[in-house]
């Protein structure tokens, strides 16, 4: 299947800040937009939990088996999410968020495999574990002092 257009130029902007330890940051305002836009994200709203999920728990360390091109490929999509100039610009009534909708679908059929490893990671975990893991603190410099885990 073939990515949706524009998202390419995603990708190396997406490589860039995984190199420079910047996902706190990207896990933040996707948290954000996300609260202010997941009554338009309808049935892809647990999906875009999903891949909020696999990020922190793949920067706190927790979770590896993904592969490093399925993991820019999430980090991508996200920052697609979050650009206000992509394909349909957000500030459209209506239509903005489609393509961003679009994206995160493709992601989700295309990186079904490693979203299923995901998921059977995640049910094996305990709840409490989980809930830390997941958890976002309150502010990104706290989760970039967190770092990926050291243990």
């Amino acid at each position: 299947m073939k990515a949706p257009w524009n998202f390419a130029r995603f990708l190396p902007l997406a490589g860039r800040l995984l190199s420079r330890g910047r996902l706190p940051t990207l896990l933040f305002a996707v948290a954000s937009k996300g609260a202010l836009q997941g009554g338009r994200l309808g049935k892809l709203k647990d999906d875009f939990r999903l891949l909020q999920a696999l990020c922190l728990a793949y920067w706190r360390g927790e979770y590896r088996a993904i592969s490093p091109k399925a993991l820019l490929s999430v980090v991508a999509g996200l920052m697609y999410f979050l650009s206000p100039l992509d394909a349909i610009p957000d500030f459209l009534p209506m239509f903005g968020m489609l393509d961003d909708i679009a994206v995160l679908a493709w992601i989700m059929k295309t990186l079904d495999a490693e979203l299923s490893a995901f998921r059977a990671w995640r049910d094996r975990q305990r709840p409490e574990k989980l809930a830390v893991v997941e958890r976002l603190p309150d502010t990104p410099e706290q989760l970039q002092l967190e770092g990926p885990n050291k243990n």
